[in-house]
Formats: C-alpha cells, structure tokens, sequence
C-alpha cells in the first residue's frame, strides 16, 4: 500500500503474542543482561515478584508481526522514529495482543510520514505497551 492508501483512524490487527520464559533469558542474555530478567531468585526479591521480560523485547515480538503481515509492501522507505511507553511488566506465560491505528499522516513530495500508534493489551486487557512510530512510504503520486 502507498502513503496515499491509508486514512487516518484506520486500524490493523495480528495475531496475539505469547511470552516465554526461553525467550525471556534468551534475550535478556543478549541484549539486556540485568538480573530482573536473568535472575529468578533475584526478581522474587522485587516490586514486581519474578521475572519480567525486557520491554523492547515484548514491543519487537509485537512489531514483528505487523511487519510480516507486509501492510507497507514494498512502499515502505524506512523507518523514522519510535517513542515506546511501558506501562505494566510482561511477564512469562503473558499473551499479547494489539492493535495498530494510523494516527496521522504527512505528504512531503515523493514520500510521506505514517504515524503508527500501538497499544498492547496482555490477557487481562491491562495496557502494558503504547508506541508511537513513524514510517516513511513512497507515495504514489508526487502532487496528491
């Protein structure tokens, strides 16, 4: 789809993500190493009871099946920006699931900016994840 395709409030859905403690230790041992997501015994001992998966994991595995529902196509230049707010821990077991709203929209020539807003819910319909981001795609006419 191009720049020109999408309206502003239009919604996309996939389909939900579940949280596993493998993948949990598997990526906090690479990319965030703290003991909240490493360490069991460690994570009782906090506000939060056990372990918790890290935040830009739980949002990528989200992201991740927007990206290979290919909404964008081969429109999609780049991406441009990304503002993640947390809001509850995610924890192991924890099903997500989301939705993604075009938030706004601006032409500039030959591209156009999407603005994408993703909220997502766990099993208990809490908001555990909202994200703001920015896609730039080719639109399909240069004077629309």
């Amino acid at each position: 789809m191009y720049f020109e395709d999408f309206e502003i409030g239009q919604e996309f859905r996939v389909e939900n993500v579940k949280i596993t403690k493998e993948r949990i230790l598997s990526f906090a041992a690479d990319y965030d190493p703290l003991p909240i997501h490493l360490d069991e015994e460690y994570a009782k001992t906090t506000g939060f009871g056990g372990l918790i998966a890290p935040g830009v994991m739980s949002f990528m595995l989200v992201w991740a099946e927007y990206v290979r529902l290919n909404i964008w196509g081969e429109a999609l230049v780049a991406g441009k920006r990304t503002d993640i707010t947390w809001h509850c821990p995610v924890y192991a077991g924890d099903v997500l699931r989301s939705v993604a709203t075009i938030s706004d929209k601006r032409k500039k020539n030959t591209t156009g900016t999407l603005e994408v807003t993703v909220h997502v819910y766990n099993q208990n319909d809490q908001l555990v994840i909202s994200d703001v981001s920015e896609l730039v795609l080719k639109c399909r006419h240069k004077n629309e």
